[in-house]
């Protein structure tokens, strides 16, 4: 099955690769992505919005020869939900990396926009919940990798259709089980309405910080690939109907 690896903030399809082999190992097709306008100067990237990345993501589901699984980390979960609102029976599951499903309207975050892009603010940035697993070696090999956004992409609203909720979603919370998570969302209203308006919805502990795909990738290859076998059973079922 082809699985769509989409990024959050900052980072590119190299991201993905101590996932990858695991993923090829269990028989899978992965396919990593770099968005649009990473790394690129305000000159080349200032009319690049989420719009212009849920369409890349789009195009790579309409080129696949079967229904795809999308996975998204933290703000690429706006991005995979968007392309499957845009192509929902196309899409056999969406698995969010340490990040929710978000409602119509939503946009990821607000940064410091410099040079008229976002850069990566630094690992030191972020609350400790989120980094306490990544070392320093972690940090120093990892920090290369990150690039500067689109200044549009982190504040732009996603548009959603409502046919996203029909999609199976799997949700892989760095350091939250499902009652947490619900917890959590429970107070973030228009969250929570996105979230409860999902026909399927399987919640499961990573055990990381928010970046487990440099902190702990076997096991979040793990999680994967035991989400895209039950996406696998499903789309074999429905074509033996």
């Amino acid at each position: 099955m082809d699985i769509l690896l989409v990024p959050g903030l900052w980072l590119d399809s190299s991201s993905w690769d101590d996932i990858v082999p695991a993923l090829t190992a269990a028989g899978h097709t992965p396919l990593p992505l770099t968005l649009p306008g990473v790394g690129d100067p305000a000159e080349r990237s200032a009319d690049i919005g989420i719009a212009d990345w849920v369409d890349a993501v789009v195009t790579q589901i309409d080129v696949a020869s079967e229904p795809v699984v999308l996975v998204g980390h933290s703000g690429g979960g706006n991005v995979v939900w968007g392309a499957a609102a845009a192509r929902a029976d196309r899409v056999a599951q969406v698995i969010f990396v340490d990040t929710t499903p978000p409602p119509d309207d939503a946009s990821i975050s607000e940064f410091d926009v410099i040079d008229g892009v976002t850069p990566f603010p630094g690992w030191d940035y972020f609350p400790a919940e989120d980094v306490y697993d990544l070392d320093a070696e972690t940090r120093a090999r990892t920090l290369p990798l990150t690039q500067s956004v689109p200044a549009r992409v982190p504040t732009d609203p996603v548009r959603l259709t409502g046919a996203q909720h029909r999609v199976p979603v799997t949700i892989l919370m760095g350091s939250m089980d499902r009652q947490q998570l619900e917890a959590v969302i429970d107070q973030w209203s228009s969250y929570a309405d996105e979230y409860r308006a999902i026909a399927d919805v399987t919640v499961r502990k990573i055990g990381s910080g928010h970046w487990p795909q440099f902190s702990q990738p076997a096991r979040l290859a793990e999680l994967i690939n035991e989400s895209v076998a039950h996406a696998q059973s499903t789309v074999d079922g429905n074509d033996g109907a």
